[in-house]
């Protein structure tokens, strides 16, 4: 597979790292109450981790950290050629990473969201954080059901990767990435529910669109 393929690889893993596990402490551990603390920030790591090993394990190694990479090269477990092309994918993929989250993180407003986002985040927020958690959900959907991966391990990765997408996600939409999950509820509910109910359904498909196009250049061979 060409060295492209693996940058790409740990550019989205990254990505997801800095989104995933950062966006955990950032949106969802200091909610007054209900916060995940440090104990389940830890945990979003520690899922973002197991989620992406199935995703790109077996593109790129899943390094998503220098000093893995450092350590296995001195160790003559990787190539020293290239260690360098895979630093810059990864700082790459955190630092868009970082701006997502602090694009969604900043999203505040004084009625965020009509009033019914837990943390008052804005529409646009909102937007940004479903189609990006889409993304990753589909991202890792693709790559724990790929031919080369634990066919009988998929639901773990795949169940895992929602419950992170959760412990991140909640107080911004109180998540969905499913418009029929929050279909349901909307013509039940009705109202307000209804008004904002197109978010639910563009924000998840253009996330899954995203995703179901980037993952297979992934595997492309050649």
């Amino acid at each position: 597979m060409h060295l492209s393929k693996h940058l790409g690889a740990e550019f989205f893993g990254t990505f997801w790292l800095v989104l995933g596990g950062c966006g955990s402490a950032v949106l969802a551990a200091g909610v007054p109450q209900l916060g995940i603390g440090f104990a389940g920030v830890s945990l979003a790591f520690g899922l973002m981790a197991l989620t992406m090993a199935y995703a790109i394990g077996h593109i790129s190694g899943c390094h998503l950290n220098p000093a893995v990479g450092i350590g296995l090269a001195v160790a003559g477990r990787f190539p020293v050629r290239d260690l360098a092309p895979y630093i810059v994918a990864q700082v790459i993929g955190a630092t868009l990473g970082a701006w997502i989250l602090y694009l969604v993180a900043s999203g505040f407003a004084a009625n965020g969201f009509g009033g019914h986002s837990p943390g008052q985040y804005c529409l646009i927020a909102a937007l940004v954080c479903e189609v990006a958690m889409s993304f990753f959900f589909l991202f890792v959907i693709l790559g724990a059901t790929d031919e080369r991966t634990p066919k009988s391990f998929a639901p773990i990765a795949i169940s895992l990767c929602l419950t992170l997408i959760h412990l991140i996600s909640i107080p911004v939409t109180n998540t969905s990435v499913n418009p029929a999950r929050s279909t349901g509820p909307a013509l039940v509910l009705g109202g307000w529910a209804l008004d904002q109910l197109w978010l639910f359904w563009i924000a998840p498909i253009v996330g899954a669109i995203v995703a179901s196009a980037v993952y297979p250049w992934l595997m492309h061979q050649k």
